[in-house]
C-alpha cells in the first residue's frame, strides 16, 4: 500500500500562468494599481454635451436645399441681364425694332436709326425711305423688296443678307460691308453711292451692267463708285 504525502501549504501557481492583471501587484511595484471600471467611465458634465458639435442639416434636407441653390444659380443671368441685350436691338429707335424677328412690311420711313441692330431679321417690303442708318447692321437680314431709296447707309452692315429686287435709288451706301453671300440680285441701283464698298467680283460686274445716275448727296456718278471699266 502507498502512502501519498499531502502538504497543507497553499501552493503558487507557474509563473508562466500568472497573470497581473488578474492579481493585486505588491507595493514594491513601479506601475499604480488599475482604478475599478466605474472610476475610469465618468460622466460628461451637462455643458460639455451641449456644447458637441452637431451636424447641420440631415441628409434628406440637404438634397432639395442644393438642388434649389443649383436652379438659383442658373436663374441669376434671368433677373440681372437686360432682355434688351440678348433680343432687342440697340439704338434710338428702341423696343420696337428686335432682331431676328419678322418685321416684313414695316414702315421705318424717315426715321433716324443709326446704330440699329436688325441682324437675321425678315424685312421684306419694309419701307426705310430716307431713314437714317448710319452703323446699322443687316447682317443675314432678308430685304427682299424694302425701299431703301433715299436712306443713307453709310458704314451699313449688309454682310451675308439678301437685298433682292430693293430699292436703292440715290441711297448712300459709303463704307457699307456687302461681304460673304450678300446679294444685290434685280435691284434698282440709280444714283446710289457704292463707294469702298466691298463687293464680290461677280457682284460687282453685275451691278456695273445696270449701274446709272449720279447720287444728289455726294455727287458721285453710281458707275464710278463701283470701279466699272
Amino acid at each position: 500500500m502507498v502512502l501519498l504525502k499531502i502538504s497543507s501549504a497553499p501552493q503558487k501557481p507557474p509563473s508562466s500562468l500568472y497573470n497581473p492583471l488578474c492579481h493585486p501587484l505588491s507595493a514594491s511595484s513601479s506601475h499604480p494599481p488599475p482604478q475599478p471600471l466605474q472610476q475610469r467611465l465618468q460622466p460628461l458634465p451637462s455643458d460639455a454635451v451641449a456644447t458637441q458639435p452637431r451636424p447641420f442639416l440631415s441628409i434628406s434636407m440637404a438634397e432639395p436645399i442644393a438642388r434649389a441653390g443649383f436652379v438659383a444659380l442658373i436663374s441669376l443671368p434671368l433677373f440681372f441681364v437686360d432682355p434688351a441685350l440678348a433680343f432687342k436691338g440697340g439704338g434710338p429707335y428702341g423696343q420696337e425694332v428686335t432682331r431676328g424677328q419678322d418685321l416684313t412690311g414695316k414702315d421705318f420711313s424717315g426715321k433716324s436709326l443709326i446704330k440699329q441692330d436688325f441682324k437675321t431679321s425678315i424685312l421684306r417690303q419694309a419701307n426705310f425711305k430716307g431713314a437714317k442708318l448710319i452703323g446699322a447692321s443687316f447682317f443675314d437680314a432678308d430685304l427682299t423688296g424694302a425701299d431703301l431709296s433715299d436712306a443713307d447707309l453709310r458704314g451699313v452692315d449688309f454682310s451675308l443678307a439678301r437685298v433682292a429686287k430693293a430699292n436703292l435709288t440715290n441711297a448712300n451706301l459709303e463704307g457699307a460691308l456687302a461681304t460673304g453671300n450678300t446679294s444685290f440680285k434685280d435691284s434698282i441701283i440709280t444714283g446710289a453711292d457704292f463707294t469702298d464698298v466691298p463687293l464680290r467680283d461677280d457682284q460687282r460686274k453685275y451691278l456695273c451692267r445696270v449701274a446709272d445716275g449720279v447720287n444728289p448727296a455726294t455727287g458721285n456718278a453710281t458707275r464710278d463708285t463701283l470701279l466699272c471699266q
